[in-house]
């Protein structure tokens, strides 16, 4: 018998929801073994109009009917999106009388009105979603289970003479938050131990080795070992096949962090795409997988290429595919950053080292009571907008930004740059460091080299508001340079100077001025003022038909009204 199978084509969608996969064999066993079906495929047709929102269901029937008419108990891979599930179908006496009665379901699609449509008859927006659904589906990077962790510190040896730029004691607090900022997990134990070289491939020497093995052995209770590098050599099993446990390292730690607080589709892809280097490195050190030209020849059972290279070949489709569903949401944000401007919104990101109080800021200058900061790193993986408004009333949107980390790879702050491309296309710019960090200095360095490797337009950098929080914890604090704001978002010092600190620089940077106009109140004067431009004050004047009205305006708003009331133009003057 030679088995049929009806598949639509799947173009233009290469993540086509109704994948049939075509079984080509022949069955001997009576009676199927002189029943032949045909094969029908039907093409794409992009000129169609789109499908009613019944085609789905109505496809699946018809993959049913023809599920029966081949062989009792053949099973289809899988049908997506369809939310009852199908119960499997009932052989007939005569599965060829199924199929014909079938037909008459996808009859209509030859003409264009049945189920089967141009685009393989689905909404291109449901295609892509499923697309994204699928790149989502991922096992961790570690377990989601509470764990005992040993926090295993590499202290590195300095020349006699340099200072580091920062002390273990403080690297180990700041890995020792990284691990409680996961729920269930605690840390059991701190090792520092010196190291020539951390990113070597045992990271200590052979004695530091040995004597660390010996201490983490004698801990029963600890289920994994935290090695705060920033990345480790590839062949990390040797170190857990050595201490018999689960070995990760900042990235790792860091990745899962994220993937725990990541709540938006954006996030969790931007995730996907961070792992690739790490689940790529991963390839070529398992030795589990290094077999020969195992998985049969290219024509028998097989492609010819050994698991490592199926392995890589796999990630690199799946890299591919996460860059162009981030570039689709990229240019989702580009249609929302031209409302923005069409609309005239000034746009303040604020940006800044992990937990330093960016998100407790911004609900300090908005009220916004849906803000919900919390004291952790990485609470915030997602890019959000806040409206608030300034002294002068102007409306802004606050834009707050994921966390900035120290050691930790290039490529993962290149994976959110979908996110932080909001960054670029800000008026302003609000760096806040929390200076009551003993590595305050080290973190505020790490924000600016950051900011840098973004590539952000030179005058955006330059003009930053400098924003030291968290003051209220460092009594008698002051600012060591002149340009810095001393802010605390708890009691409210500070506040008042950082709007009035934000709106001048808002208004330079948008080109916006404060003019005081003389307009009639019986003509649309006002009216227009109110709508194009944020009305501060209207003072009637003594003769009752006309008022002073002071606003704040752009130059092409002011352009056209003088276009408009040439006579009240020449009586704006500068506030």
């Amino acid at each position: 018998m030679r088995l049929a199978v009806l598949s639509p084509s799947p173009r233009p969608y290469p993540s086509f929801s109704l994948r049939v996969r075509c079984l080509l064999s022949i069955l001997p066993e009576p009676p199927f073994a002189a029943r032949t079906c045909a094969l029908l495929f039907f093409p794409s047709l992009p000129a169609l109009p789109p499908p009613p929102p019944q085609s789905f269901a109505a496809r699946a029937r018809a993959m049913l009917f023809l599920r029966a008419a081949v062989l009792p108990g053949f099973c289809l891979p899988r049908v997506r999106r369809i939310q009852r599930v199908l119960s499997p179908a009932v052989t007939l006496p005569s599965p060829v009388r199924t199929v014909h009665a079938g037909s008459r379901v996808w009859g209509s699609a030859w003409a264009g009105g049945g189920p089967l449509r141009g685009g393989g008859g689905e909404d291109p927006r449901e295609d892509e979603e499923e697309e994204e659904d699928e790149l989502l589906r991922a096992p961790p990077l570690l377990p989601l289970d509470a764990q005992r962790v040993c926090l295993l510190h590499p202290e590195v040896r300095r020349p006699a003479g340099k200072k580091p730029r920062s002390t273990a004691e403080w690297q180990v607090a700041e890995a020792a938050a990284l691990v409680r900022a996961l729920p269930g997990w605690s840390v059991a134990r701190t090792l520092v131990v010196p190291s020539a070289a951390p990113g070597s491939r045992l990271v200590f020497g052979k004695g530091n080795f040995q004597d660390v093995t010996e201490k983490i052995k004698g801990c029963q209770d600890i289920t994994s070992v935290f090695l705060n590098v920033e990345k480790m050599a590839p062949p990390t099993k040797e170190l857990e096949t050595a201490w018999a446990l689960r070995v990760f390292d900042r990235f790792t730690l860091v990745l899962h962090i994220f993937r725990c607080n990541a709540r938006t589709r954006e996030a969790r892809m931007q995730l996907a795409l961070a792992e690739i280097p790490l689940l790529r490195s991963s390839v070529n050190s398992d030795p589990g997988q290094q077999y020969q030209q195992g998985w049969g020849s290219r024509y028998i059972m097989g492609s010819g290429e050994s698991p490592t290279e199926l392995r890589a070949r796999a990630l690199r489709d799946r890299e591919l595919r996460l860059r162009r569903v981030l570039e689709r949401l990229r240019d989702k944000r580009r249609l929302m950053r031209k409302e923005r401007v069409r609309r005239e919104f000034p746009v303040v990101s604020v940006v800044g080292y992990t937990n330093c109080g960016k998100t407790t800021l911004i609900q300090a200058l908005t009220g916004e009571s849906a803000l919900q900061p919390r004291d952790q790193p990485f609470a915030t993986l997602d890019v959000t907008v806040h409206a608030g408004l300034l002294p002068s009333r102007l409306r802004i949107l606050y834009v707050d930004t994921i966390g900035f980390l120290s050691q930790l790879p290039h490529s993962l702050i290149h994976a959110f740059s979908a996110t932080l491309e909001d960054v670029a296309y800000s008026d302003v710019l609000v760096h806040v460091t929390d200076v009551s960090h003993p590595d305050a200095e080290l973190q505020k360095a790490t924000v600016l080299s950051t900011l840098r490797g973004l590539h952000l337009p030179p005058a955006l950098l330059e003009s930053a508001l400098e924003v030291h929080s968290k003051v209220d914890l460092v009594p008698g604090y002051t600012p060591p340079c002149s340009g810095a704001l001393a802010v605390s978002a708890i009691s409210g010092r500070g506040l008042d100077e950082l709007k009035a600190a934000l709106e001048a620089s808002v208004l330079r940077a948008t080109g916006r001025q404060v003019l005081t106009m003389h307009v009639r109140l019986g003509g649309p004067q006002l009216g227009w003022l109110y709508k194009e431009a944020v009305v501060q004050q209207v003072q009637e004047l003594p003769e009752g038909d006309a008022a002073h009205v002071t606003v704040v305006i752009t130059q092409a708003a002011y352009g056209r009204f003088r276009k408009l009331f040439p006579i009240d133009a020449p009586s704006a003057l500068p506030h």
